[in-house]
């Protein structure tokens, strides 16, 4: 798909017209009336916010001119042929251009623990409106994808819904597929996670493209960590080459709860990512991560805010990019202290690994602080491969490109390491191992 060189000639709303959205809503006309009221809202939202501009601040470095909403649709569903992620799972969902392979109520199936659900959206909003109504798209969007939000909320069909009851822990993860099938198809993938207190459980989110063509991806995910709940999550986007993407993360953590976040960026063409952390009580912990391969002329887009609204509360964001040929990286986060958060304790990093001259790398790291009586750490750094370490490979009879994926595991290697599942771990690595192979297969994870 041709990227457009001004925003002038680009039509606000695209493909997604008045006609599409009317034919969506008669699509999913059996749902309830304040889920669909809902979505209504939303997409006059959507239509009445311009396309951002190269003045907004929130979108500063982004290539302005390379967002395009003509050209893509709703496409039927397929037969997928994608490989799943080779873990032990608790449960599993699959979802192919926005409808659910395998959906309702997977308890007896996956043997699930009581009160554990493991479900639809569409399911959800009939048999649990309340869970729903209370934390779909319930935060504010703060980091200035506003319109794409209110895109994602009108056009969801369907996606992810799960529900950890109190005090009750998953062995293993519950493992979400979203897989984009066809040319020119949009797909608004949905991930909600509800932990009660005191209950563990690990999600999986897997982005996929079942071929090299172009699509269009708008996704979000709620999580919500109740007191004392532990959650992870694990994020792996792997979209075609040609694929337009934004995601929009928010996460609630409360009394004493801890939430790990660890995002994979390996697909798209131009990729923006948006991460709010709310730090809501005290002893809340959040940990966000990231790891993102780019390489020919891919831009990966990453927007965070750490707002610790509590005293005692503690963030630890860790973001790392390699980047080969021509590509481009941003990265813009904020940590935001309320005045009632004493002894707040935030640490914000991003490092950018560059592998080629022609790579471009923008870090915009900030503090806004409001009290009196914390410790905060923002930096960034840029740097390339110490040549002594290549020179020392390749004195070894290990070829420069080798010794280059070598040298980044090694850079990635303290994200990955936070992640208590080595099974994840080596699946993780497995997906960063397609990038740095001959083959470009689109769909191989």
């Amino acid at each position: 798909m041709s990227s457009v060189t001004a925003t002038s000639t680009v039509s606000p709303i695209g493909s997604f017209a008045p006609d599409l959205f009317a034919s969506h809503l008669a699509s999913v006309a059996g749902l309830p009336a304040w889920w669909l009221e809902r979505k209504q809202a939303a997409y006059e939202k959507f239509v009445s916010l311009p396309l951002p501009k190269r003045t907004n601040e929130s979108w500063r470095f982004s290539n302005i001119g390379g967002i395009s909403l003509e050209g893509f649709g709703l496409r039927p569903a397929t037969k997928a042929t994608i490989t799943p992620m080779d873990i032990a799972t608790a449960a599993e969902l699959t979802f192919v251009n926005n409808v659910a392979v395998a959906g309702g109520d997977l308890r007896e199936r996956f043997n699930l623990p009581p009160g554990v659900i493991v479900s639809t959206l569409s399911a959800a909003a009939v048999k649990h409106p309340d869970l729903l109504k209370a934390h779909f798209m319930a935060q504010p969007q703060k980091l200035g994808s506003d319109k794409f939000a209110a895109l994602h909320t009108a056009f969801v069909r369907d996606g992810a819904f799960v529900y950890i009851p109190r005090g009750v822990e998953l062995s293993a993860p519950v493992l979400i597929t979203h897989i984009a099938s066809g040319s020119g198809s949009a797909v608004f993938p949905h991930t909600l996670v509800i932990a009660e207190e005191n209950s563990k459980a690990t999600i999986v989110d897997m982005f996929v493209s079942e071929d090299a063509e172009p699509h269009f991806a708008c996704g979000a995910n709620d999580l919500y960590a109740g007191h004392g709940a532990h959650l992870t999550y694990v994020g792996t986007q792997a979209w075609s080459r040609d694929t337009l993407s934004f995601q929009f993360n928010s996460t609630v953590v409360r009394r004493d709860a801890r939430v790990q976040s660890l995002n994979l960026h390996v697909g798209g063409r131009q990729a923006r990512h948006e991460s709010l952390s709310q730090l809501q009580a005290p002893g809340a912990f959040s940990e966000m991560l990231a790891l993102t391969v780019a390489d020919r002329k891919q831009e990966f887009d990453q927007r965070t805010l750490q707002i610790h609204q509590a005293p005692n509360t503690k963030s630890d964001l860790l973001y790392k990019n390699a980047l080969r040929d021509q590509s481009k990286t941003i990265f813009s986060g904020l940590i935001i202290v309320d005045p009632d958060a004493q002894k707040t304790d935030a640490y914000q990093s991003n490092r950018n690994l560059m592998l080629s001259e022609e790579a471009e790398a923008n870090s915009l790291p900030g503090l806004e602080i409001q009290a009196n009586d914390v410790r905060c750490t923002h930096g960034a750094t840029s740097s390339r491969i110490d040549p002594e370490q290549e020179f020392y490979l390749q004195s070894r009879g290990i070829a420069k490109e080798m010794a280059d994926e070598l040298l980044t595991f090694g850079f990635f290697e303290e994200v990955l390491g936070r992640l208590e599942s080595e099974p994840l771990h080596d699946a993780l690595r497995a997906v960063i191992q397609t990038r740095f192979t001959k083959q470009d297969a689109a769909a191989s994870i």
